[in-house]
């Protein structure tokens, strides 16, 4: 017995070094080959004006690219802030059938106008317009199928609800654009994936927002949006608790015993392999971690805070159970860093390649 669990716990340490190099297992590896190319362009949204949105996509410009790329923005502004960060940039208008610019220092964009001038770092109301018409004009692209996918740069959500649009985030507004029933929020690190069961809501609304019914749709959402877009046809799911202790039979809550257990019961019956409800505080130690493909988390700051404290800077967002796939980046606006040179792209880099990732196995799975 003694040296079973001692083999044990040298395979699971073997995993979690391969996990937090964002390796896959190796027979994994020898099985799947790079995927292809989209053949339709990715929709790239520059996001809030003022904010590094566009900072980002002038960097994004700035190395040749494997996949076709469409950039969704003002083109003056993407122009006036190259020129600010002192970087070349050669801009090519968007023509629907004609390939997108791919070579280093050039970028294919769809113009879409600003109301009025912006400054990096100077929010204005009259602009917040133009950023639902870059989401709306991706989004429209890829439900008619002349892109592939979209990815989002950061809007700022209090400007677009004082501008008169009620925003509470890119999560929930695809998902009412493209009439989803129920969006999935993913972060992925690496081989770490955090998804959530409820998204931007006060802690205080939580517990009601949980359903049965409603997580076992989640967990079927992130099942399927793991074996299309991240090529685990048989992924392992752990499952938090809401409560400390995971409610602790009961003694600290009883949503584990009436809401969360009964879902992962259902979901076990369909075949899904879901594990829980567990403490989150011992879910999130990396042997834990080591033992599943993707953990779902109850509530935004949850699951949120360790993803992000190993990922932050490469990480991306992703929204499941959409007819379209979108990733985008783990961070906000950043509006001090605006126009400065010091924004750190590589999340949008990474959201992007992901998202490239996943249109390909997407269509490998439908093959």
């Amino acid at each position: 017995m003694a040296a079973r669990a001692a083999g044990r716990r040298v395979r699971q340490a073997a995993a979690l070094r391969r996990r937090a190099a964002g390796k896959r297992r190796p027979a994994a590896a020898r099985r799947h080959r790079p995927a292809p190319e989209p053949a339709n362009p990715i929709a790239l949204t520059a996001g809030e004006p003022a904010g590094i949105g566009p900072d980002l996509c002038v960097a994004v410009a700035q190395r040749a690219r494997d996949f076709p790329l469409v950039c969704l923005a003002d083109r003056e502004l993407l122009a006036q802030r190259a020129r600010l960060l002192a970087l070349p940039l050669r801009l090519a208008d968007y023509r629907p059938g004609l390939a997108p610019e791919r070579g280093p220092r050039r970028l294919t964009v769809l113009h879409e106008p600003l109301a009025v001038p912006c400054r990096p770092g100077q929010l204005e109301p009259r602009n917040a317009a133009q950023v639902l018409r870059l989401i709306d004009r991706a989004v429209d692209g890829c439900l008619a199928g002349e892109f592939a996918a979209m990815v989002t740069a950061p809007v700022h959500k209090h400007l677009l609800n004082a501008a008169g649009t009620p925003f509470v985030g890119h999560t929930e507004y695809l998902a009412a654009r493209t009439a989803a029933a129920r969006p999935v929020m993913l972060l992925s690190a690496g081989a770490l994936r955090v998804a959530l069961a409820t998204t931007h809501l006060p802690l205080r609304a939580v517990s009601a927002a949980l359903s049965v019914a409603g997580l076992l749709q989640t967990l079927q959402v992130l099942a399927e949006g793991l074996r299309r877009g991240f090529g685990l046809p048989a992924a392992r799911i752990g499952v938090c608790g809401l409560n400390p202790h995971a409610g602790e039979s009961g003694d600290i809550g009883e949503e584990e015993i009436t809401t969360i257990a009964p879902a992962i019961a259902q979901a076990r019956a369909a075949g899904l392999a879901v594990e829980g409800p567990l403490p989150a505080d011992t879910l999130f130690v990396p042997r834990q971690l080591a033992l599943y493909d993707a953990v779902l988390a109850m509530y935004h700051d949850q699951g949120l805070p360790v993803l992000k404290h190993v990922g932050f800077g490469h990480a991306v967002n992703v929204t499941l159970g959409l007819p379209i796939v979108r990733t985008s980046v783990d961070h906000g606006t950043a509006l001090t860093l605006a126009g400065r040179g010091t924004a750190d792209s590589g999340s949008l880099f990474a959201a992007l390649a992901l998202a490239a990732q996943m249109v390909a196995r997407g269509q490998a799975a439908d093959r």
